[in-house]
């Protein structure tokens, strides 16, 4: 089985608190929508314990904007306003310093853009509507929202499935499926099963931002 994993934001408790809900065995996939750090108390945690179970299971890490700022601030000194702005104390704090974050840095360089998987596409913002997977902007598959989120059939003959823009309940159309229930913001953290779209959901009881 296939399980798609919404935005964490530092949320570990309820991180741990949906995977031990999920029906997991060894050769089940999870895929992680981005975003695992800023805003809430937990990231170094949350960036610890998904590196300990990609040992054990197959897992892909997708980039959201937060690690892009993170990478843009922490690797190339770059941007680190519009970092903080959103939330990057409280990583710099879990982690206990920026010097701390880099020694994290492969995990964050490790991350990727977008998955395909059949006939579905993974990916942690969206895509610009009329332009194929290869030629997207990395910048609009972190970033994009409303351009994305209101266009008809993005990306012909796939469901893209997304987080970044959070909704009170999985968003849900014919081709798209947004997973970020903002668990930071005192919403849940949600995951999909991909191959029968049953969605499963925890309470996010660690506010912080």
């Amino acid at each position: 089985m296939t399980y798609a994993v919404g935005d964490i934001h530092g949320c570990f408790y309820a991180l741990k608190s949906l995977l031990e809900k999920l029906p997991l065995s060894e050769e089940d996939e999870l895929i992680f929508m981005g975003d695992y750090v800023d805003r809430g108390p937990n990231s170094r945690e949350v960036i610890e314990f998904l590196i300990e179970l990609s040992k054990h299971h197959r897992c892909i890490f997708l980039r959201g904007n937060h690690e892009e700022m993170l990478l843009n601030c922490v690797k190339n000194g770059s941007d680190c306003d519009l970092w903080f702005f959103n939330g990057a104390r409280s990583t710099v704090e879990s982690f206990g310093g920026v010097e701390e974050i880099r020694k994290f840095l492969p995990f964050f360089e490790n991350t990727v853009y977008h998955y395909e998987k059949e006939n579905y596409v993974f990916v942690h913002g969206g895509v610009r509507p009329g332009v194929s997977l290869e030629d997207q902007d990395p910048f609009d598959l972190v970033w994009i929202r409303d351009e994305f989120i209101y266009s008809e059939n993005p990306l012909p003959g796939k469901i893209v499935v997304f987080g970044h823009t959070p909704f009170e309940e999985p968003f849900v159309s014919r081709d798209k499926i947004g997973i970020d229930t903002g668990c930071v913001y005192g919403g849940r953290l949600t995951a999909l099963r991909v191959e029968d779209r049953k969605f499963f959901q925890v309470e996010c009881a660690n506010r912080r931002w």
